[in-house]
């Protein structure tokens, strides 16, 4: 009669719970089966064979990897290399190099002076024998050798002859490779003598230690090193009685790109250096590059332009000293 009549929604009805038969009739979600073998081989691999751990790198690449990023092989001029295989064991090398080096001197301003020099050598690869040997027309010497006197022992012998007096040099190493260790043992004609040792601690930590001798200036010295190694990261450590402390790391980005960084003090001179650096591989090149706290910016580029056939370009920019350096050259040959 004119008045709002409300219809109320009516209330849904209480839920009626499930018997207990009823839900222990109700299938189960399937579960992911085990596999026992990967089961195994899962607890196998975390498991670690302290008896059994691997080799680490030797005492003297310690910092391969961050070197080979931070300190390419820089040159500035052209630069010619040429290496011809007579067969699976002997090939003669070819080098030529036109530039400008370097001369000490007292005042802050780089003194260069124009070079130019051709290099003949002689390289003989065997399983067990390595003969290296060069020869340049300014009359040095240099030859290197290797033998494998067991399957873990080894000789190495360096020297070099120059026409200049007390310039010449040799030096003779002995090395020994155990299951996760490796010694060295050098002895040199000016009264040098050394001696290192590295050993993995875990699967991933090596530690060593060195201790050397230099007659010519009657002193001695102990060193100690460490090394952490994964498949992403590579950081090192080097600390020596004479005030050098050296510090490396490494980081695998993806298997093309690389960062490495370096600090090196002197505590004799009280002088810090720091540089970064990256490593680039590309499909048919390789970059690599660093830049440092002294104002130095250097890059390196090798482009595979062939089989055999690699293009190289080499820039260091010093604006501190003023002193600018730019090289390109040829590599043919395995």
């Amino acid at each position: 009669m004119g008045g709002n009549i409300s219809y109320a929604a009516a209330p849904p009805p209480p839920p009626v719970p499930a018997s207990p038969g009823l839900r222990h009739a109700l299938p189960s979600p399937p579960s992911t089966p085990i596999d026992p073998e990967k089961e195994t081989a899962k607890k196998d691999a975390d498991k670690v064979d302290w008896l059994n751990l691997p080799c680490p790198v030797k005492y003297e690449e310690i910092q391969r990897e961050a070197l080979m990023s931070l300190k390419p092989e820089l040159f500035e001029g052209l630069r010619f290399d040429f290496t011809k295989p007579l067969n699976q064991k002997f090939s003669l090398s070819h080098s030529v190099f036109m530039g400008s080096v370097e001369v000490p001197s007292q005042s802050a301003q780089t003194i260069k002076v124009p070079s130019a020099h051709y290099e003949f050598g002689a390289n003989f690869l065997d399983q067990r024998l390595m003969l290296i040997g060069r020869i340049l027309t300014d009359g040095r010497m240099s030859a290197r050798v290797k033998y494998d006197l067991t399957e873990n022992l080894s000789l190495k012998v360096n020297a070099q002859l120059t026409n200049e007096p007390h310039f010449s040099q040799g030096m003779f190493q002995f090395d020994y490779k155990g299951s996760d260790y490796q010694t060295q043992v050098q002895f040199g004609n000016n009264a040098f003598y050394g001696a290192n040792y590295i050993q993995s601690v875990t699967p991933t930590l090596a530690l060593g230690g060195e201790i050397f001798w230099l007659g010519h200036q009657r002193k001695s010295g102990l060193g100690f090193a460490a090394r952490y190694n994964t498949d992403k990261v590579i950081a090192s450590g080097q600390v020596a009685s004479t005030g050098i402390v050296s510090l490396t790391y490494v980081q695998r980005v993806s298997e093309k790109v690389s960062l490495a960084s370096d600090f090196l003090y002197n505590a004799m001179t009280n002088e810090a250096t720091t540089s970064v650096g990256y490593d680039y591989l590309l499909r048919q090149c390789r970059l690599r590059g660093r830049v440092d706290t002294n104002g130095c910016v250097a890059a390196f580029l090798e482009e595979r332009l062939n089989v055999g056939v690699n293009f190289l370009l080499s820039a260091e920019i010093d604006h501190w000293k003023k002193d600018y350096k730019f090289g390109f050259g040829m590599t043919v040959g395995e």
